[in-house]
């Protein structure tokens, strides 16, 4: 359900500023990929830079316990990336499945982005319930 999606309430607070900075500062990729998601083409509730117990997330799809992550070239080091590992790791352990895009995919081939999270959306068996539904 949705309790494990708060931070822990000592943290909760520096999490909301750091997310409300990360939407006013989206990258290009993150804006780009945010023109998609929120039109009517996904056909379900997007949240962006949303707090996902101690981790904020670039996008969730709350009905299917999807989330979105856009990395950018620093993702390819190879610290970040063991670091992104763990982190989608434990989401995964949370029940949210993690589909991560380079900006390279946003930027340049949209329409494959676009496609591969239409797939996956489509295996999901049973998309959850937004609280108060």
């Amino acid at each position: 359900m949705w309790k494990y999606r708060t931070a822990s309430p000592d943290r909760y607070m520096l999490l909301k500023e750091f997310a409300r900075e990360n939407r006013n500062n989206a990258t290009l990729a993150e804006r780009q990929l945010w023109k998609y998601l929120r039109g009517e083409s996904f056909g379900t509730k997007v949240l962006r830079q949303y707090i996902v117990g101690d981790y904020i997330v670039d996008f969730l799809l709350p009905y299917y316990n999807l989330v979105i992550e856009v990395d950018g070239g620093y993702h390819a080091e190879r610290v970040q990336h063991e670091d992104d590992l763990a982190r989608s790791q434990h989401l995964n352990e949370m029940g949210l499945y993690v589909i991560r895009f380079r900006n390279e995919q946003v930027l340049f081939s949209i329409e494959e982005v676009e496609q591969r999270i239409k797939e996956i959306i489509n295996q999901i068996k049973t998309p959850q319930p937004l609280p108060g539904e």
